[in-house]
């Protein structure tokens, strides 16, 4: 009786693990699909004609397939360069933003820095309270970076919350005692960071990256500001693209039938942009995927 009894506790047992399993893979496919499908959705946008897109007829699958858009979009002479302008700026920027968060996480971390209360306390303290856009502006005109690449990254080259997650992951998640041991036998601060500290940070220094790239390869708006047109990165040469169409579908509102052609290619230009420049982050993404959930949850531990 008692063999039977537990017996029926297990089967019991594994039929709720296995109804439990069901239910998450469902709310899991749920979620996946409400995050996937906008996406999905401008893809079929961009490939569709836009009369249907908005008439509804584009829920699933594309209506009247169509690559104008992306003929349109690519024929521009200034997206090669715009890529390559991105590719730079985003390669540059994440590289550098990285090491000045490790050269201000690290330090922090160590608890005999002499003033780290004080200058923890000064880092905190521009999380809340910012000059803003115009005298950011003037700042970065007085130091001559206008027109420079630099100007889009040294006025935010310390991205504090991600300084403080990284800090955490330093003191919660690298043995000092491991530190110390390469320090008894002969290693330099420096020696024991780049040897020691910097491989066992891989996961947060991953997450870090990723946030990095996407910050910098989606940042139209600081090169509109400080390059002045020269170098632009690839979304605001989207951006030029979308408006020169605009404007020509707004001037040819006075001729017949030419208004209604050239507000169709403007929608068309509208989602194929959105593709263009969110493919290469899809791409990048899925290799530095599996640090995410190691390295962002070890390093938002509260230390």
């Amino acid at each position: 009786m008692a063999s039977a009894s537990a017996t029926a506790k297990k089967n019991s047992t594994g039929l709720s693990d296995k109804a439990s399993d069901v239910i998450l893979v469902a709310i899991l496919a749920v979620c996946l699909i409400i995050v996937a499908y906008p996406l999905y959705y401008v893809f079929v946008a961009s490939v569709s004609d836009p009369y249907d897109v908005y008439a509804g007829k584009t829920f699933l699958l594309p209506s009247k397939f169509t690559l104008d858009g992306y003929k349109a979009v690519f024929k521009d002479p200034d997206i090669v360069s715009g890529f390559l302008n991105s590719v730079k700026y985003t390669v540059i920027g994440t590289c550098f933003s990285v090491i000045m968060l490790y050269i201000t996480a690290y330090p922090l971390a160590q608890k005999d820095l002499p003033g780290r209360k004080w200058i923890s306390l000064f880092f905190v303290f521009t999380m809340y309270f910012g000059g803003g856009l115009i005298p950011t502006y003037l700042v970065v005109q007085k130091t001559g970076l206008i027109g420079s690449m630099w100007s889009l990254f040294l006025p935010g080259g310390v991205g504090v919350g991600n300084m403080i997650v990284v800090r955490n992951y330093f003191q919660n998640s690298i043995p000092h005692d491991l530190v110390e041991a390469s320090e008894i036998d002969g290693c330099s601060k420096f020696r024991t960071f780049i040897s020691v500290v910097i491989p066992l940070s891989l996961p947060i220094l991953a997450v870090q990256a990723v946030f990095a790239m996407v910050a910098y390869w989606n940042d139209w708006f600081t090169a509109m500001i400080y390059l002045g047109g020269k170098g632009s990165p690839l979304p605001l040469v989207l951006r030029g693209i979308l408006m020169k169409s605009s404007a020509a579908s707004e001037q040819a509102a006075t001729i017949s039938g030419g208004y209604a052609e050239l507000q169709k290619q403007t929608e068309l230009i509208k989602f194929c942009s959105m593709i263009v420049a969110a493919v290469p982050m899809l791409i990048a993404y899925p290799y530095v995927q599996k640090y995410f959930e190691k390295g962002f949850m070890a390093g938002a531990v509260k230390g």
